[in-house]
């Protein structure tokens, strides 16, 4: 039975010598049983004394047994593994040395072996399915929590929006009702005015934010972009909070350079993201607390830094900060009015400028900084003027004339006039109407710059792209392009950037943007 049996034995006389092997055992070894026999257990195998294994066979000798797991020891002696073993470099083995016990006395030991690399890869499979239910179950939890959390925003957002609503609504309500009925003197009736007035725009304020996130969302939001004197848009802003600041005693402090710089962006827009930090930092600001808001020119870039004492955001919600509907304090615990939509309307803007936007606390009671980022206007004469490069009465633009500009649009109408304004400023053009069009178009008049509308027929413009960058820069796939979308959401500027054009314009066009479009692409290129 030993010598037949489907696991190792070994057997060792009182001085470790080996007395007995079987033919299992001398397979795997690969070392005939005569071989073993009456030498020295260490002799054969010096691995068990180099592994510490040694001391298991004394104490066997003095009684004790031992029982070695694969999970610790993987192997007692070396040996090859199974076939189909896997990427096991030695067998996986559990082993028991035992005194060797006649008649009630010690006389040698015995050493049993079992070959378990079946049992242990069943097991890490078995685990490996447990760690990937339990992976799948933690993320079917984190879902399920995410979704609750989006649902308690929603409530929260629902119950700020009804209550933002109904205190107006209760004011103006109020007041009317004691206008009509008389009995007001004039000092009451003009304080019944003033009122009204507040909680009015305080509603349409309200209004405003809702109807632009949704056209954020909608991707329907439209800047009108020109040259801004970022000095300017800081001072009307700063003039419209002042009043706010001094009924709270608050220091409002305005930091600018001599030379203003200038920036490419909507003055409306822009002065609301300047008017709401600035809101934002005198309505968490204590009386008595200091709000500052800086400007000065880093590199390529207008930084704009709006800072406070007050409040300050903890670090568990300084993430999520630019998040819809989140609020730091939610429900009736809120110490300030407001729906949570400010900050992500500010964010949504900035990014439609090419800017960035960051926010710096370091937590409750330290105040905050939010820092912005806008690219610089690059024609120095915008620059240092105030006035846009805009087309001369004579048609001439250094950037424009003898370009070869290759325009790729469907809408024949749009085609047409696209090349009737471009050939008016002295360019050379090329049209064409599909993708096909415009890649046999791309080797014959060989462009300098391609303007490409992105809902073209069957193939569009960003396949189009795609094409012509696949191409050597001598067949031109380096030129510089200009996408023309009915879209102007980030998420559209960003995936238009990705796909590889240099520029973004929004449709219905504003040919002096494109123009300027034009100037900036061929100018970065001859730059490169």
């Amino acid at each position: 039975m030993h010598e037949f049996a489907p696991n190792g034995i070994l057997l060792t006389d009182e001085n470790l010598k080996v007395c007995f092997c079987n033919a299992w055992l001398a397979k795997q070894i690969g070392r005939p049983e005569g071989e073993l026999l009456g030498n020295g257990l260490f002799e054969i195998f010096p691995d068990l004394e180099k592994r510490g294994f040694d001391r298991y066979y004394r104490e066997a000798l003095n009684g004790q047994s031992r029982i070695l797991s694969h999970r610790l020891h993987k192997y007692l002696l070396l040996m090859a593994p199974a076939a189909g073993a896997g990427s096991y470099v030695q067998m996986q083995q559990s082993a028991r040395i035992s005194p060797l016990i006649e008649d009630g006395r010690i006389i040698g030991t015995v050493t049993l072996i079992e070959d378990v690399t079946d049992r242990v890869t069943r097991e890490n499979e078995l685990n490996s399915q447990l760690e990937e239910r339990d992976r799948l179950l933690a993320s079917e939890l984190a879902a399920r929590e995410l979704a609750e959390a989006n649902s308690r925003i929603k409530d929260e957002f629902l119950a700020a929006v009804s209550h933002e609503i109904r205190a107006p609504l209760n004011a103006i309500t109020g007041w009317t009702q004691l206008l009509v009925n008389g009995g007001l003197d004039e000092t009451e009736k003009s304080h019944a005015l003033d009122t009204i007035q507040r909680n009015v725009r305080s509603q349409t304020q309200i209004i405003e934010d809702l109807l632009d996130i949704s056209r954020i969302v909608a991707g329907q939001m439209r800047l009108e972009l020109k040259p801004l004197d970022l000095v300017e848009s800081i001072d009307r802003a700063f003039e419209g909070v002042l009043p706010a600041a001094r009924a709270k005693k608050i220091d409002l402090v305005r930091s600018v350079p001599e030379r203003s710089p200038f920036v490419m962006g909507d003055s409306g827009r822009l002065q609301q993201v300047l008017w709401n930090l600035l809101t934002n930092a005198v309505k968490f600001t204590p009386n008595g607390g200091r709000v500052e808001i800086s400007l000065r020119e880093v590199n390529d870039f207008a930084e704009l830094s709006v800072s406070d004492n007050g409040h300050g955001i903890s670090p568990e919600f300084l993430p999520f900060v630019f998040d819809r509907f989140r609020q730091a304090e939610g429900g009736s615990r809120r110490r300030q009015g407001g729906l949570g939509l400010g900050l992500s309307i500010v964010k949504n803007l900035v990014e439609m400028h090419g800017g960035v936007i960051s926010p710096e606390s370091r937590g409750e009671g330290t105040g905050a900084i939010f820092t912005i980022m806008l690219p610089l206007l690059m024609a120095e004469n915008a620059r240092s003027t105030g006035i846009r490069p805009e087309l001369d009465s004579n048609h001439n633009h250094p950037d424009i004339a003898g370009c070869r500009i290759l325009i790729v649009e469907d809408d024949a109408d749009s085609r047409e006039m696209l090349d009737i304004l471009l050939r008016t400023y002295s360019a050379e053009t090329a049209t064409a109407g599909t993708v096909a069009e415009a890649l046999d178009r791309l080797s014959s008049f060989r462009p300098d710059v391609l303007i490409s509308d992105l809902g073209l027929p069957e193939v569009d413009g960003y396949d189009l792209i795609k094409r012509i960058r696949s191409l050597s820069d001598e067949d031109g796939g380096a030129i510089p392009a200009l996408a023309l979308t009915g879209f102007a959401s980030t998420e559209e500027k960003r995936r238009v950037k990705s796909a590889g054009f240099d520029g973004h314009l929004s449709k219905p066009v504003d040919w002096n943007e494109l123009i300027e479009a034009i100037g900036t692409v061929r100018r970065r290129q001859k730059a490169q």
